[in-house]
């Protein structure tokens, strides 16, 4: 793989299993400004390292070690040393998830991952087992027993690294209701035209402290947040076969190549790339 690379992979098994995980192999020295995912994130780094900000805390990892993101977690990454790193990740949909560990702590019960990086030598060859299984089976489009050795490779690694979630031993700020309340706004209709006095009129305070509650309370600002959602709306229609200009368009994007510009920057790979992973 050339360097400065970033490839998506296509994943084997039934409809469900292929649209709601994405395989990432990378070989690159590209720095990655904060952004967030909407998918359970896991991989191992393969060579090099590299340095990032987690919501759970500043990141060093190397060869050998597993990575971890959760859903919506602000994060950021940057290569140590002159060249650069190589990583597979896997991303997960929340709901892929829900399903695979269901029964495993009762109904409804949210697990996370609890540490950001994992020192364990031992969960390099399950996690490239599971990898290997889900991304290069004998028939990428839909292959029964491919499937069934990716799942009973996966279903024990996850149970493993994703904990059950505690609930906070601190009082949330009064502010957090509110910034839900803007968010929520965000998220009905991330392609929707909104501006800074409507999300601070939707919050009940002024646009000044709705831009510093909300970098508290997610990690972006309220602009940086409306990007991200409309790049993870762009990344699902795209997965479901929908031409890119038209999702560009669709998103609110000022057009095509706008959005390959905030695509590459939270994903690593244009969307185009994606795209040619549809069967």
């Amino acid at each position: 793989m050339r360097a400065g690379t970033v490839t998506p992979l296509p994943v084997i098994g039934p409809a469900p299993l292929r649209q709601g995980i994405h395989a990432v192999v990378a070989d690159t020295a590209r720095p990655f400004g904060r952004h967030s995912h909407d998918q359970f994130g896991f991989g191992l780094i393969r060579r090099g390292a590299q340095k990032s900000a987690s919501g759970r805390g500043p990141v060093e990892a190397g060869a050998g070690d597993l990575i971890t993101v959760n859903p919506g977690e602000v994060h950021d990454g940057s290569p140590l040393g002159d060249g650069g790193r190589a990583w597979q990740m896997l991303y997960l949909d929340p709901a892929i998830v829900s399903g695979l560990l269901a029964g495993l702590d009762g109904p409804d019960r949210q697990r996370e991952f609890e540490r950001p990086v994992l020192h364990r030598p031992q969960l390099t060859g399950p996690f490239l087992s599971v990898f290997t299984a889900l991304t290069a089976g004998p028939d990428p489009a839909a292959s029964d027993l491919s499937a069934l050795s990716a799942e009973e490779r996966l279903i024990p690694l996850l149970a493993g690294l994703l904990t059950p979630v505690r609930p906070p031993d601190w009082a949330p700020d009064r502010s957090a209701g509110r910034i839900i309340a803007a968010r929520r706004r965000i998220d009905d209709d991330p392609a929707a035209p909104l501006t800074l006095e409507e999300l601070a009129a939707e919050a009940g305070m002024s646009r000044f402290h709705l831009i510093r509650a909300f970098r508290h309370q997610t990690g972006l600002t309220p602009h940086a947040y409306l990007v991200q959602r409309r790049v993870h709306l762009a990344r699902r229609m795209i997965q479901q076969g929908t031409p890119l200009a038209e999702t560009a368009a669709a998103c609110g994007f000022a057009d095509q190549s706008h959005m390959t510009r905030q695509f590459a920057r939270t994903f690593g790979a244009a969307p185009g790339a994606f795209a040619r992973l549809r069967p």
